[in-house]
């Protein structure tokens, strides 16, 4: 040993010091520097070491130094329990494992006065580690709250044989997270102008003190004039879904979705259901978004609505031969839909209900997925004395459904004439289940 600290200099003993502090690591590199000095792993004793020539490495050592460091007197030392230089002090506890480098890194960042040369003990690192994973875990729920951004990103001009008017593009978006689905509008200015007069019908004490842009007499296509009423209706929209009382209600809804929804039954009667499904999934996430299918026990009409939108997606898919998404948007519409044991003794059932379980198992039994569930309650169904076999298929359910509005209208209804209402609509005035 006294060899080894004769001729070791001082820039190797802080290299070791600082790389190796456990008892255990030390003694390796004791055995290794013994292997390295003495080749023939023999020790020689105190006198031998005094010779030059028996041992080059000595020799080599000695021209490399000026001289030996007076520090290296005392005793080598890999516990660390010694007093180090203050170059040295801050290496004293290294990272070995995630609870010291967590407690260091709270350690540093508070500037606590107490802590010791050789870091804090287990039980207090660990303490320190749930408190950081707590507070890591609290942050990550204090995220910034969602709420709907609607943003006019484009507004042109359309002519057409008998009138011309502006055209704005809205997409409607969540903040606070990355919206992967952004849901898109285009309106044009009656669309916002029947909105208002509807809203202020039907409530009129809400309203108050909610503004709308004024149509002008002149200059309506100025590039200044659209972008004005761009912001204006952003401001608007905004405005409106900002107040309680107003965003859930069915006229202020139906304005978003209602539109894609009739476009994509029109498109599904004449067999274009790749179009169809264009507007139906838009309507889908407009819906999503404006939180319709929380309110399905709230609002009948949205209810109606919501279901019609899952199962004519459900149509779509199947005829494009995308069964895995027919599948699981049949799933979810049943996952609503499925009646208590009281209402299907009483036989309430949605008129839905039966087509969208018998596509169900037909799908899954394609795609290879459990069915049992759908297939124990059609079994029940059938049990209760209802005629399971004829029933009519899901497209023509979809297909003769008039699809109304909160005002009473639907597309193919004109002031002189009555259309017959579908079942389905009768859910609007009835109890969520119905009688079949």
């Amino acid at each position: 040993m006294r060899c080894v600290r004769r001729h070791l200099s001082d820039w190797s003993v802080r290299s070791v010091t600082r790389g190796w502090r456990k008892a255990g690591m030390a003694s390796k590199l004791f055995d290794r520097l013994r292997r390295t000095l003495f080749k023939e792993g023999e020790l020689p004793s105190e006198t031998d070491c005094h010779g030059a020539d028996d041992f080059p490495e000595s020799s080599e050592l000695e021209d490399e130094t000026d001289c030996v460091s007076a520090r290296l007197g005392g005793t080598l030392c890999f516990e660390g329990d010694g007093v180090l230089d203050s170059e040295d002090a801050g290496d004293v506890s290294g990272p070995d494992s995630d609870s010291d480098f967590f407690g260091e890194s709270i350690d540093n960042a508070c500037s606590s006065t107490d802590t010791s040369p050789i870091g804090p003990s287990p039980k207090t690192s660990n303490m320190i580690t749930r408190q950081l994973q707590e507070n890591w875990r609290s942050s990550r729920t204090r995220s910034i709250p969602e709420k709907l951004i609607f943003e006019v990103t484009d507004a042109s001009v359309v002519h057409e044989t008998n009138s011309k008017y502006v055209l704005y593009t809205i997409h409607v978006i969540h903040s606070g997270t990355f919206d992967k689905t952004p849901a898109i509008i285009t309106r044009r200015y009656t669309d916002f102008e029947r909105l208002h007069s509807r809203l202020r019908r039907r409530h009129g004490d809400e309203m108050d003190g909610v503004y709308f842009p004024r149509k002008k007499l002149r200059k309506n296509f100025a590039a200044e004039t659209i972008a004005k009423r761009s912001r204006a209706f952003e401001q608007y929209l905004t405005h409106l879904h900002s107040l309680p009382e107003l965003r859930s209600t069915p006229t202020f809804l139906e304005f978003f979705y209602l539109g894609d929804l009739r476009a994509g039954q029109m498109l599904m009667r004449v067999g274009r259901y790749q179009d169809a499904l264009g507007s139906l999934l838009n309507a889908l996430r407009l819906q999503e978004k404006l939180g319709c299918h929380q309110l399905l026990q709230l609002n009948q009409l949205q209810r109606v609505h919501w279901f019609f939108t899952l199962s004519a997606l459900v149509t779509c898919f199947q005829d494009l031969e995308q069964l895995s998404e027919a599948q699981e948007h049949c799933d979810r519409a049943l996952q609503d839909l499925a009646p208590s044991q009281e209402a299907l003794q009483q036989h309430q059932l949605h008129p839905l209900l039966i087509p969208l379980l018998q596509s169900n198992v037909r799908l899954s039994w394609k795609i290879s997925k459990d069915k049992r569930r759908w297939e124990a309650l059609l079994q029940e169904i059938q049990e209760q004395g209802i005629d399971i076999g004829n029933q009519p298929n899901l497209k023509e359910c979809l297909i003769k459904e008039s699809i109304e509005d909160s005002e009473g209208l639907s597309r193919a209804k004109s002031k002189s004439e009555d259309v017959p209402v579908c079942p389905l609509q009768e859910s609007c005035s009835s109890p969520p289940l119905l009688t079949r």
